[in-house]
C-alpha cells in the first residue's frame, strides 16, 4: 500500500499565489517608504542646518545682517521663535477645547440622528478650508470685530501682565491669531472626540441611567472615565496642527522676534517659526537661508515628540485593579449595583402588576 501523505496543511494552503506575493511587497513597500521619507527629510534638516547652527553669528557677516542679524548664536534666534509657536498654539487650545469637546457631546448624545449627521459633515467641511482662507477670514472679520474686546480687556483687565500695554491699533495681536487658530483645529479635536464618544460602552450607559442617573451626570460617570486619552490624544493631535500653521498667523499677526506673554499689545507678538519661514525666506541668501532651515528642524522636532506623546497616549492601557474578594451580601454574589438595577427593574415589574390589576377592577 503506498505511504500516506504527512499530516499538515494542504500544499495549496501553503504555497503563497504570485498575486498574493505582489500585493504584500507593494504594501511592505509602502510602509518601508513612510519611515525612508521621514527619516529623508529629518536627514536633510540636519544636514543644512548643521552649519549654521554650529557658525559664530557674531563673526559671520552673513549672519549678522539681513533676517538673521541682531542675534549672538542660532539658539538665541530660534528660542523666541520656538516660544510664539508654543504660545499661539497653547492660546488657540484653550478657546478650542471645551467648545470642540461641547459639540463632541452634543452630537454624540444630544441631538437628533439628522441633525448629528448634518452637524458632523459641516465639522468635517471645515477641516477641509484652506488655511488661506482662515486668514483673509481674519484680517477683514477678526480683526475689526476683536479690537473693541482687546481695548476693553487693557482698560479693565490692563493689571494682569497678560492684557497690560499698549493696544495694537489694527487689531494685528496674537490674540486675533489664536482664535483664528481655534477655528482651524476645531474640527480635528471635535471629529475625533465625537467619535471617542460614540464608542463608550453602551451597557455602562444604561447602567448609570437605570441607577436614576441624569444625562449629565451619565456622561460623567461612564463617558468621560471611558473617552479620556482618547480626547487628551485629540488635543495634541490639535496642537500638531497648530504648531505648523503658517499661512493664516502669517496674515494675521504684525510678528516681531522677542518672547513675550502679552496677546493683545502692539509690536510685541511673538513670532512663529512656520510664519518667520515663510515670510523671510525669499529675501534670504547664503548662510540666512541654513538659519532658517535650522529653525524648520527645531519646528519638525517639536511637532514629531507632540504627535509621539499623542500616539503614546492612545496606546496607553489603564491598569487592571486586582479583584476584591466577594462578600455575601444575600443576592447570590451580585455586586450592590447589580442589585439595584435588579431591584429597580423587580419594582418596575410589581409597578406594572399592579395597574393591571388595578384597571381589572375598575373594568370590573
Amino acid at each position: 500500500m503506498p505511504d500516506k501523505p504527512p499530516a499538515g496543511k494542504p500544499k495549496a494552503a501553503t504555497r503563497a499565489r504570485p498575486a498574493d506575493r505582489v500585493f504584500k511587497f507593494l504594501s511592505t513597500s509602502a510602509a518601508v517608504s513612510i519611515m525612508v521619507i521621514l527619516a529623508g527629510v529629518a536627514l536633510f534638516l540636519l544636514v543644512r542646518a548643521l552649519p549654521a547652527i554650529t557658525a559664530g553669528w557674531s563673526t559671520n557677516p552673513e549672519l549678522k545682517s539681513g533676517v538673521t542679524g541682531g542675534f549672538a548664536s542660532f539658539w538665541a534666534y530660534v528660542s523666541p521663535l520656538a516660544f510664539g509657536t508654543v504660545w499661539a498654539s497653547v492660546i488657540a487650545l484653550l478657546m478650542a477645547t471645551p467648545v470642540a469637546i461641547g459639540i463632541a457631546l452634543f452630537i454624540s448624545h444630544y441631538s437628533p440622528r439628522r441633525m448629528a449627521n448634518f452637524l458632523g459633515y459641516i465639522i468635517d467641511l471645515l477641516a477641509a478650508v484652506p488655511s488661506v482662507v482662515y486668514g483673509l477670514w481674519g484680517i477683514l472679520v477678526m480683526r475689526p470685530f476683536l479690537l473693541p474686546m482687546q481695548e476693553w480687556l487693557n482698560a479693565y483687565l490692563g493689571w494682569i501682565p497678560l492684557f497690560s500695554g499698549k493696544v495694537t491699533s489694527t487689531g494685528s495681536s496674537i490674540l486675533t491669531g489664536a482664535v483664528v487658530l481655534a477655528v482651524m483645529v476645531l474640527p480635528i479635536i471635535t471629529a475625533i472626540s465625537r467619535e471617542i464618544f460614540l464608542q463608550t460602552p453602551k451597557l455602562h450607559e444604561e447602567a448609570a441611567l437605570a441607577l436614576g442617573a441624569t444625562r449629565w451626570e451619565m456622561i460623567q460617570l461612564s463617558v468621560f472615565p471611558y473617552a479620556r486619552s482618547g480626547v487628551v490624544s485629540a488635543v495634541l493631535l490639535g496642537l500638531g496642527r497648530a504648531l505648523g500653521e503658517t499661512m493664516a498667523v502669517a496674515m494675521i499677526i504684525s510678528p516681531a522676534i522677542i518672547a513675550s506673554f502679552r496677546i493683545i499689545t502692539e509690536g510685541e507678538n511673538p513670532q512663529t517659526i512656520a510664519s518667520n519661514i515663510a515670510l523671510n525666506f525669499p529675501i534670504a541668501t547664503g548662510m540666512q537661508r541654513d538659519a532658517l532651515i535650522g529653525t524648520g528642524l527645531v519646528l519638525f522636532v517639536i511637532s514629531l515628540a507632540v504627535n509621539m506623546l499623542a500616539r503614546l497616549i492612545v496606546n496607553v492601557k489603564p491598569r487592571k485593579k486586582p479583584p476584591k474578594k466577594k462578600v455575601p451580601t444575600g443576592d447570590g454574589g451580585r455586586s450592590p449595583a447589580e442589585a439595584a438595577v435588579g431591584a429597580a427593574m423587580v419594582a418596575a415589574v410589581g409597578a406594572g402588576a399592579d395597574r393591571d390589576r388595578t384597571s381589572e377592577g375598575g373594568l370590573l
